[in-house]
């Protein structure tokens, strides 16, 4: 028997490797897609001229992504039980940006890990040069995202997730990738 958690996917990797782009073809598809709390979080304090940045309160910054997340999950849990879910981005993106930064998860926020479960297999989109772009919200360096890449993977399998690579082709050709994938699961 399958579980809720077993219908949500994360799509994930550093920044800046078409994540986003991914999920908008997957909802034109018709898929259920949530979308990046980071990037939201950064527009809504750009906006309104808060510090919850990643090149400002970090912490605060952190704490947001956290509580968004799960709050995400909550709503998927709630909204979309046993239908196909993708997220860009998951819980432990967050978890591993607090490493990152040298921020220590509290005992509760590691405990968030087993009750936001997702599906076990993690999509993962590998550093891509040659779509790489920075942004006003995006302002990582290359060599900056390619480490973000690898830290992600290592912590998403310190969490027991499997890492489905996802080539790096087109973004409809990515797409079927990845529901093949899922279909092939199921």
């Amino acid at each position: 028997m399958t579980n809720a958690n077993d219908f949500f996917y994360v799509i994930t990797g550093g920044p800046g490797v078409g994540k986003t782009t991914l999920l908008e073809t997957l909802s034109r598809m018709g898929y259920i897609t949530m979308s990046e709390v980071a990037r939201s979080i950064i527009q809504s304090e750009m906006r309104c001229g808060g510090d919850a940045l990643p090149w400002g309160n970090k912490k605060m910054y952190t704490e947001r992504m956290i509580n968004a997340s799960v709050d995400d999950y909550r709503l998927a849990c709630q909204s979309y039980a046993r239908q196909i879910v993708f997220f860009d981005r998951g819980l432990l993106d967050a978890f591993c940006y607090a490493g990152m930064v040298g921020m220590e998860l509290t005992k509760e926020q590691k405990e968030l890990a087993v009750l936001c479960r997702y599906c076990q297999s993690v999509f993962f989109l590998p550093p891509w040069k040659e779509i790489y772009t920075t942004d006003k919200e995006r302002k990582q360096e290359w060599s900056e995202a390619v480490y973000t890449y690898h830290v992600m993977k290592k912590t998403y399998m310190q969490y027991g997730y499997k890492i489905v690579e996802v080539p790096c082709v087109d973004p409809n050709a990515r797409a079927q990738f990845v529901i093949e994938t899922c279909l092939k699961n199921r």
